[in-house]
């Protein structure tokens, strides 16, 4: 339950409207502006009349693959940059004119991004008229003859028109007059020349099927949304009468030190429930100059700033309303009639909109981020409304449009509800920085096509027969014409009256002085018997004139019956032709339903194909989805190909290095025992030899220091599962293996400053190679092989030294990646010498050695002499003891 607050009287339903079942769609238009000379880059193409075309820029990536995508929008007309200012009018504002002259309401507004092309679009410059000042031409060039004289009609303060008689009218024009100064001249010589020559006489329109038998006046007002604040820019405030007023001496003189802002208007909703600014001055005006600089002195009001993106950026949104009030002439077509309810009241709003704008690239501080912030929300609030509506109309919601959030939407609210057509001229700049902005117009400018408004019904014609201007003016000259025909005998017989009237004697004295005059009397008789023969004259001359002025009402009346019987012709024939208007109207009525059944039958083809499409589109993403995905799966395989390829190949090398090793080990270890039988048998034929020999002694044991052999081991990545048998004899150092490195190939040494040079024969030293301590990717791209220096502490307190190889490949996006393939291990390890000295013979048989016995043991010696000779071939350069351990990764 709803409870009603007190005091307050309840809220009348508004009254019924003729409704219309048809609806017609949001006009939107765009229109391109031409690039600048600083800008760069373009981002919209015109594809056709009604099609553009979005190109991001670059640096703007659209789609998942990060490639460009272009973005096509439809309008009702687009103009491109060569369209001139008479083009655009004849397809957006003049149908809007013409309606406005036949009683229908119209709103047509600009939107767009800050520095678009909206207030060149609506208000123009000198010879290039906008859409502003070629309405207002037109319809004065429409009207002009048939304009009611100023103040006939007059504003009610309450969103209406009152009608005055002509005696009122007239002495509210004197009062006027007599109150204020002359008025300006209004020649187009004498204008502002900002506003000079606005429009080129041979481009001046007329609309057709003007009723001359109605009295038109044009009232314009001009208001502004700043802040979502309306104020009136025609009201006179009190800026005017602070201004210092200089005296001969020099020093200011004020009238008043206080200053009154402009106080800001409400909104209040009249009794037909139409919104209107209450307070809001109307000016009557009476020619396109009178108004168009009307327009200009509240343009001079409007805030403006300068900004990063507009050197005048507009501050708020403008309203420009004209209100054509017009009403029907009386029965004999020479005055206005008196019948408030006969008036029809129809207004057309101008609106240009404010700029949408981010802060970031304006550059906004203090005020400007406020005023920038109060534009986006009530274009945003436009927005949201706009979608609500399109909601409501396509899927049968009943969703509350919030017209009531900003003053913008609340004011035009009944544009939207179906009180006149509704129209948008989008304007774009196609600089690449616009880019983003300009695709959020793009997208709101779309879904406002989509939102449909009631057309308005036509307004009720006045009983009256047509034609009365054209029948008065036409008897009044007739008549004229007719006086002037018949003057001259008038003229003649009003001379002769005049001068019967001075030719009567005058009459005598009739003083009777003595009873016997005989001469008073006769003479008294003869001049009232003159006087009674000039009566009869005048009698007849008289009658002769009654008789032509009864012949020549005569004529008048005969041509009046003539013109009355025309006049019943003519009414037959209009019966006639309503009869056929009605039998007309029966055919439309009929063809209008089965037009509402074809529409009904296309509408569900439409719903259907629009299914339809929904599906194909669905199923088009669906397979994008699987055409991606097969994509994907067949770029996983061709990498896992290439990586198993790639190892296949790393394998194929591994085992190939495997049995070249063991192979090497293998022949090294039969070398090896061969080497050893052939030393032995040496030894043995050597003793052999030496025993046969009689009287020799035995030589002494050559006795040599030992040196410590090196052992290398290899430890493979994988071990094999047969080992290679461990050799047992003395190991022999095999042949020196020449590192990959030192071959054709270019390596990158990377060795980070951390590492320590150790000086020994086991750092890795690899000739032509580029030595970097980071690598970068111009270095990578100049070597096939990479090497890696890292050094860390071992467990036994010695320093590690690893090799970490790799093969420098290039990448598909054109980089260099590194694929390690091997990691060489160096330890070193220190173990200390113990001296021997040699012992002499004599110490020996002193201490009873038996050493030299044990020389007498062939495979004693054998053995030390093997030992020996592996020793010799150690090379006289290794001094400590060191472990290599190598291992694929």
């Amino acid at each position: 339950m709803i409870r009603q607050a007190k005091g307050r009287t309840p809220r009348r339903p508004p009254p019924k409207k003729p409704s219309s079942n048809q609806k017609d769609p949001v006009g939107v238009y765009c229109r391109v502006r031409p690039l600048g000379a600083e800008d760069g880059e373009c981002c919209i193409e015109v594809i056709s009349g009604s099609t553009i075309q979005l190109h991001a820029p670059e640096g703007f990536r659209t789609n998942r693959n990060g490639e460009f995508r272009e973005t096509q929008y439809s309008f009702k007309k687009v103009f491109g940059v060569s369209v001139s200012q008479m083009e655009l009018f004849e397809h957006v504002a003049k149908p809007l004119v013409d309606d406005l002259i036949h009683g229908k309401n119209g709103l047509l507004f600009t939107y767009g991004v800050t520095g678009s092309g909206k207030t060149f679009t609506m208000t123009g410059s000198p010879g290039q008229g906008g859409l502003l000042p070629r309405s207002l031409d037109m319809i004065f060039s429409s009207i002009g003859p048939y304009q009611a004289k100023r103040y006939v009609f007059r504003t009610d303060e309450k969103n209406g028109l009152e009608i005055q008689n002509e005696v009122d009218a007239l002495l509210e024009r004197q009062r006027r007059e007599n109150n204020l100064p002359a008025p300006k001249t209004t020649s187009r010589q004498k204008l502002d020349p900002d506003i000079a020559d606005m429009i080129k006489p041979e481009e001046a329109y007329k609309a057709d099927g003007v009723d001359e038998d109605s009295s038109y006046s044009v009232f314009v007002s001009y208001i502004e949304i700043y802040n979502n604040y309306i104020y009136d820019l025609l009201e006179e405030t009190q800026e005017d009468a602070i201004k210092p007023k200089w005296n001969g001496g020099g020093t200011p003189i004020r009238q008043n030190t206080e200053f009154m802002p402009p106080q800001s208007k409400i909104l209040r909703e009249d009794q037909n429930h139409n919104m209107y600014v209450s307070g809001c001055m109307e000016v009557e005006v009476k020619s396109s100059e009178e108004a168009f600089q009307v327009f200009w002195k509240g343009q001079k009001r409007r805030k403006v700033a300068n900004t990063c993106l507009n050197r005048e950026s507009s501050r708020s949104h403008s309203v420009f309303i004209i209100k054509l009030a017009q009403a029907p002439l009386d029965a004999d077509g020479d005055n206005v009639l008196q019948d408030k309810n006969q008036v029809v009241v129809s207004q057309l709003c101008l609106v240009d909109l404010a700029g949408s704008e981010r802060t970031g690239r304006t550059g906004a501080e203090g005020t400007r981020i406020r005023e920038a912030g109060n534009i986006n929300q009530s274009l945003l609030n436009l927005r949201i409304c706009i979608e609500i509506l399109r909601e409501n109309q396509m899927c049968g919601t009943n969703r509350m449009v919030p017209y009531r959030d900003s003053k913008v939407t609340h004011l035009f609210k009944n544009y939207f509800d179906g009180e006149g057509k509704v129209k948008m001229v989008v304007c774009v700049n196609p600089k690449a920085d616009d880019y983003e902005e300009t695709l959020l117009v793009m997208r709101f400018a779309e879904m406002t096509q989509e939102v449909e408004v009631a057309r308005p019904v036509d307004r009720p014609i006045c009983g009256f027969t047509p034609g009365r201007r054209h029948r008065n003016q036409a008897f009044k000259e007739e008549l004229s014409r007719k006086l002037e025909r018949g003057g001259p005998s008038d003229r003649d017989m009003a001379s002769l009256i005049n001068n019967l009237v001075h030719d009567i004697p005058p009459l005598p004295s009739c003083e009777l002085t003595d009873p016997h005059d005989d001469i008073t009397l006769p003479r008294m008789i003869e001049a009232l018997q003159n006087r009674y023969k000039i009566r009869l004259q005048m009698i007849d001359e008289y009658n002769k004139a009654a008789n032509m002025m009864k012949s020549m009402l005569q004529e008048v009346d005969s041509d009046r019956i003539a013109k009355s019987n025309f006049t019943q012709e003519q009414n037959d024939k209009l019966v006639e032709k309503d009869r056929i208007i009605q039998s007309n109207k029966m055919e439309i009525e009929r063809l209008e339903k089965i037009t509402k059944t074809q529409e009904q039958k296309i509408d569900i083809l439409q719903k259907t194909t629009k299914l339809y499409e929904e599906d194909k589109r669905s199923l088009q993403q669906e397979l994008e989805t699987r055409e991606q995905r097969l994509q994907k799966e067949l770029s996983d395989k061709r990498r896992l190909e290439q990586r198993m390829h790639g190892v296949v190949t790393d394998t194929q090398h591994k085992w190939e290095k495997e049995c070249d090793r063991r192979v090497n080990a293998k022949q090294l270890e039969m070398q090896n025992k061969l080497w050893v039988k052939d030393e032995k048998l040496k030894q043995l034929k050597a003793i052999v030899t030496e025993s046969k020999t009689p009287g020799r002694p035995e030589p002494p044991p050559r006795q040599t220091q030992p040196r410590r052999p090196i052992r290398e081991e290899r430890i493979p990545a994988k071990r094999s599962a047969s080992p290679s048998p461990i050799p047992t004899a003395t190991p022999v150092r095999p042949l020196h293996r020449r590192s990959r490195s030192a071959g054709g190939e270019k390596w990158v040494d990377h060795k980070p400053s951390s590492s320590m040079d150790l000086g020994t024969v086991l750092q890795p030293v690899i000739p032509n190679a580029i030595q970097v301590s980071a690598p970068t990717e111009k270095t990578l791209s100049k070597c096939d092989r990479y090497v890696l220096t890292h050094q860390e502490v071992a467990s036994d307190g010695e320093i590690k030294t690893k090799l970490i190889k790799g093969d420098v490949m290039k990448t598909r996006g054109g980089g260099q990646a590194v694929q390690f393939t091997d990691i060489e291990t160096l330890k070193q390890e220190i173990t200390p010498v113990p001296s021997r000295k040699r012992k002499s013979s004599e110490e020996k048989r002193a201490n009873g050695d038996q050493s030299d016995g044990a020389w007498t043991d062939v495979e004693t010696r054998c053995s030390v002499a093997a030992e020996m000779r592996a020793g010799s071939h150690m090379g006289p350069g290794y001094e400590h003891r060191g472990i290599t351990k190598r291992r694929k990764p």
